[in-house]
């Protein structure tokens, strides 16, 4: 029973650290007769240190009746595109590379993570998303960049 318990914490725990985003709009991939369609889902958020930067991140989402109770893992393909949408100001110093977006794909242990990296020759931030698993994440990648003018220098820490 105590495991059980601690793993439902966790879980929950996990669900609520992750950042949120914005659900721009779904296209239905595939017909369920019980429970929502399979879909993809194109979502947005905002990079939380890089002022006047939103990511657009696409990704499958299972449907059926695991997937409106919860309990479907959804696939790991996934793509992303962040672009700059306003003067580009930096909340601080950034890291050279830092997890900028988290959210889960199962209920247990799977998330799409979306890392920034800081490429300071080129001037430029680089996004990469990816899914990981417990045991056995997938190689499926997409990576998108953003050219930070060459007047303004990235601050890293």
């Amino acid at each position: 029973m105590r495991v059980s318990q601690a793993v439902v914490g966790f879980v929950l725990c996990s669900a609520s650290l992750g950042a949120s985003a914005e659900t721009v709009g779904a296209v239905d991939t595939a017909f369920k007769l019980l429970g929502p369609d399979h879909k993809v889902v194109v979502e947005v958020f905002d990079d939380p240190k890089v002022n006047g930067v939103s990511c657009y991140l696409s990704r499958a989402k299972t449907g059926g009746i695991k997937g409106a109770i919860g309990l479907a893992e959804d696939k790991a393909d996934s793509s992303v595109a962040c672009r700059q949408v306003g003067a580009i100001s930096f909340n601080g110093s950034v890291p050279r590379q830092d997890e900028v977006f988290t959210e889960r794909a199962s209920i247990f242990f799977k998330h799409v993570r979306v890392v920034r990296m800081v490429d300071s020759k080129r001037n430029a931030l680089v996004y990469l998303v990816y899914s990981d698993r417990l045991v056995d994440g997938s190689p499926k990648n997409s990576v998108t960049a953003v050219p930070v003018p060459a007047n303004q220098p990235i601050p890293l820490k």
